[in-house]
């Protein structure tokens, strides 16, 4: 099966985007050649961006609130695990911690950093970060790999509580998704929303069904399109059935 999730809010975009680019920056920093920390180093730059957002720091602790004190009236629930309901009452007690002692504009600490800005003010060239273009970072690149990587941790961790929090808020919106059946017929598939609209669509079919779904969602009504997945040629509509689940994930308010 492969599973494909659509955000339908600015805010669900932005956390998706930066939860693959931490990903992408764990998978490249745990690297071993000079290329690879090349790329993480990319990678960096562009959370540098996503996350200068002024108001993605608050909307992060507005919503750890907000689950926090929905979670906090499961408390004697007998249908609930309070050993599981005191585990992540405890991580967005401390994600929240970790958010308010971030000090100053996010990022601040590699605005400040006139060697880290010249690489990613050449980074946005083609071919921009050659050895005759950036010598000193030429010499960085042949640095043993663990001093690499340690300043790569160093110009990462600031971030870290960044990730922690919107780690914690995309599983309690999977973990509350709401999991249908459905058959798009002749590749196509509606829905009347009658109203309400998820934050998160996820959309799950056989990879040996070789299309590909383009969404769609307002407050009235879903509409899910099955693309025939020819990389090569323009988009046509898959016209076949196709089977898929699709879950409705939204956090608790």
């Amino acid at each position: 099966m492969i599973s494909y999730e659509f955000p339908l809010n600015e805010k669900i975009r932005t956390w998706l985007r930066l939860e693959d680019l931490f990903a992408r920056m764990k998978y490249f920093m745990a690297a071993e050649l000079s290329m690879e920390h090349h790329a993480a180093l990319t990678t960096l730059f562009e959370i540098h961006e996503v996350a200068a957002r002024a108001d993605l720091k608050s909307e992060l602790l507005q919503e750890l609130e907000r689950q926090k004190r929905s979670l906090s009236n499961l408390h004697d629930n007998p249908a609930i695990s309070e050993h599981a309901l005191d585990s992540i009452l405890n991580e967005i007690e401390q994600a929240m911690s970790a958010l308010l002692a971030m000090t100053g504009k996010t990022g601040k600490f590699l605005r400040e950093n006139e060697w880290l800005m010249g690489i990613k003010q050449r980074v946005s060239m083609p071919g921009g970060t050659c050895q005759f273009d950036l010598p000193s970072y030429h010499y960085w690149q042949k640095q043993p790999a663990a001093s690499r990587r340690l300043d790569l941790e160093g110009w990462i961790t600031p971030f870290f509580p960044l990730s922690t929090a919107i780690y914690i808020l995309l599983r309690l919106l999977r973990e509350n998704g709401r999991k249908l059946s459905f058959t798009a017929r002749q590749g196509t598939f509606q829905q009347m929303q009658g109203g309400r609209v998820a934050q998160l669509l996820c959309v799950c079919l056989d990879t040996e069904l070789a299309c590909i779904p383009e969404l769609s969602a307002n407050k009235y009504a879903i509409n899910i399109r099955f693309i025939v997945a020819d990389y090569g040629a323009k988009s046509s509509l898959f016209r076949q059935d196709v089977p898929f689940e699709l879950t409705f994930c939204s956090l608790t308010s």
